[in-house]
């Protein structure tokens, strides 16, 4: 494996294999289910549905809060549901046992300790996870084609009489972070009134791919011949689906963390989202990092577990 081949015919069985995997993962994602709600919390909440800017269903939770004057938009990372993923089971465990991340993420938390601190949550299902509608037959896009549900959570929340005067944040993680940069970047304007923005890890997948094959003892020249193969599944390359160029749209203030020496990617891609954000005409940026811990999933379980930066952030940009 110390040459790179120019064709797939020249590849050995057993790499070939292993290109075609890690093509195949990156173009689809396995569905996880809805196993937790926010009944569990003592919330009370509405099952909705409502369209994507496509038409396509998307599923989610309306939880009210009790004179809030805000609501925060939640949606989820790649893999996950609206309700998290259960990494401690199977299929999900052996497909995030070898970047430590075989334990369970339950997103719920997050949703109580928001209600909790004063808000509405409209939390959803990105389209070919959890609940939603199937679309694009099948294909997870990086947050190309995912921003569409994007749009129309803010045109769904937009639709409700009694949210109608409600502020709008959003709470925004990995695929769905990539998904609402994509939206920004296409209908800038349906962004005009939202106060503020949370990005919970978003990253370009030629980083991911890239981790992918160290960690498979695979010479980094072989991304191009996977690059090849994604676009042949997805029509897109890898750098289409980077959110770099994407970021550079981003108008409300935004708040940018992610775990710094998460396996799955490099410091230097998540810093390079954050400086494509102009941060102009007065519009807050921050960035920080979470520190000791190589696994991903970590990220995702801080804000329940040191909530404060957050609920500074989103009280700063929606409360008087």
């Amino acid at each position: 494996m110390n040459a790179q081949p120019t064709t797939a015919g020249q590849l050995d069985e057993k790499l070939d294999a292993l290109l075609t995997a890690i093509a195949s993962n990156f173009s689809t994602s396995p569905r996880s289910p809805i196993l937790h709600t926010p009944a569990e919390h003592g919330l009370r909440f509405e099952d909705v549905t409502f369209p994507s800017e496509d038409g396509t269903p998307l599923e989610g939770w309306l939880v009210p809060a009790e004179g809030a004057g805000t609501v925060v938009i939640v949606n989820h990372p790649r893999f996950f549901s609206r309700s998290g993923l259960p990494s401690h089971l199977e299929p999900w465990r052996s497909m995030n046992l070898g970047t430590g991340n075989d334990f369970e993420v339950n997103l719920v938390p997050d949703i109580a300790i928001l209600h909790k601190a004063g808000y509405h949550v409209l939390a959803y299902d990105l389209r070919n996870f959890g609940l939603s509608g199937a679309a694009n037959g099948g294909l997870t896009t990086s947050g190309r084609f995912e921003s569409r549900d994007v749009i129309g959570s803010l045109r769904y929340v937009r639709s409700r009489p009694e949210l109608r005067d409600a502020k709008i944040a959003l709470f925004s993680r990995c695929l769905g972070a990539n998904a609402t940069l994509f939206a920004m970047e296409r209908i800038p304007q349906a962004f005009a009134d939202v106060r503020c923005l949370v990005a919970c890890q978003p990253l370009s997948p030629r980083m991911v791919v890239e981790r992918s094959l160290e960690r498979g003892g695979v010479p980094a020249g072989y991304i191009e011949e996977i690059d090849r193969r994604i676009k042949l599944r997805t029509s897109f390359s890898l750098d289409d689906m980077s959110p770099v160029n994407a970021a550079r749209s981003v108008r409300p203030p935004a708040l940018v963390y992610q775990v710094r020496d998460d396996v799955m990617t490099r410091p230097a891609d998540v810093q390079a989202i954050y400086d494509a954000i102009p941060g102009q005409d007065g519009a807050a940026k921050e960035l920080f990092w979470i520190a000791g811990t190589t696994r991903r999933w970590d990220g995702y379980l801080h804000f329940q577990q040191h909530p404060e930066r957050v609920l500074d952030w989103l009280a700063r940009h929606t409360k008087p």
